[in-house]
């Protein structure tokens, strides 16, 4: 539909009528929601503005209470996103231990069904390449049929001053279907070595052999490095279901 439509802003238009009139009438109505129509509206925004952000109910009603001076629940915060998961305007994504092979409770990972409702919700405003683009990834991987978490890695060393630390590495995606397992980062640019070092510091520290993949949002030809890692451009990744195999 808003293909057809003459400008951008009448298909801006469009999907901020789509997102009032059909989901968070939904919501509202499903659920009889009276008096905290706002509190859903100012949720929906601020969850639009963090894709990508590790957050969780206590987070978030943190915020209220700083940022709106309202005072919600947390309890209250998480049925809301239960029901905007259930409208399927919202994808939760469960955080995953890779080494540990647990899953974590809190913090978790939100994402939009549809990018475009995204970006209409926050007025076009908020594009950041870097989230919209991880957002777009795992939709595509949902879409396929796999489940899809958020991973950490945790990894002992050694500092300079002999003491042992630890630290919490971050796997954008842990995706899985049937036996099969990909482990997927999400990366705008990778031109600068230091931030390929980066990308990759927690894709190299999972102990086991299932594939490893790097997306990056550059039109690349894909390859793989030392490490067994492949690299590839969004737009080959999206278009060619098997480059996942390569």
């Amino acid at each position: 539909m808003t293909l057809t439509l003459p400008s951008h802003e009448q298909k801006s238009q469009y999907l901020r009528d789509l997102f009032t009139r059909t989901y968070l009438k939904d919501v509202v109505e499903r659920h009889s929601i009276q008096n905290d129509t706002e509190v859903l509206e100012d949720l929906l925004n601020i969850v639009a503005s963090a894709i990508g952000s590790l957050t969780n109910p206590m987070k978030l009603s943190n915020t209220f209470a700083s940022e709106k001076q309202v005072k919600i629940s947390s309890a209250t915060i998480d049925k809301y996103l239960g029901y905007f998961s259930e409208a399927f305007l919202l994808f939760k994504a469960e955080r995953y231990d890779v080494k540990g092979k647990k899953y974590i409770k809190t913090p978790a990972k939100y994402y939009f069904n549809d990018v475009g409702l995204r970006n209409a919700r926050l007025g076009f405003r908020q594009q950041e390449e870097t989230h919209i683009m991880e957002n777009v990834l795992y939709c595509d991987l949902m879409r396929r049929g796999f489940d899809v978490d958020v991973g950490v890695v945790e990894y002992n060393f050694k500092k300079e001053d002999g003491k042992s630390a630890r630290v919490q590495l971050e796997v954008d995606f842990v995706v899985n279907r049937g036996n099969q397992r990909y482990y997927i980062q999400s990366a705008l640019s990778i031109a600068d070595p230091e931030k390929r070092k980066q990308e990759i510091h927690s894709l190299t520290k999972i102990p086991d052999s299932f594939r490893k993949i790097v997306v990056v949002g550059d039109r690349i030809n894909p390859w793989k490095d030392e490490n067994g890692i492949l690299y590839i451009g969004i737009e080959r990744f999206l278009l060619d279901e098997n480059a996942i195999d390569m």
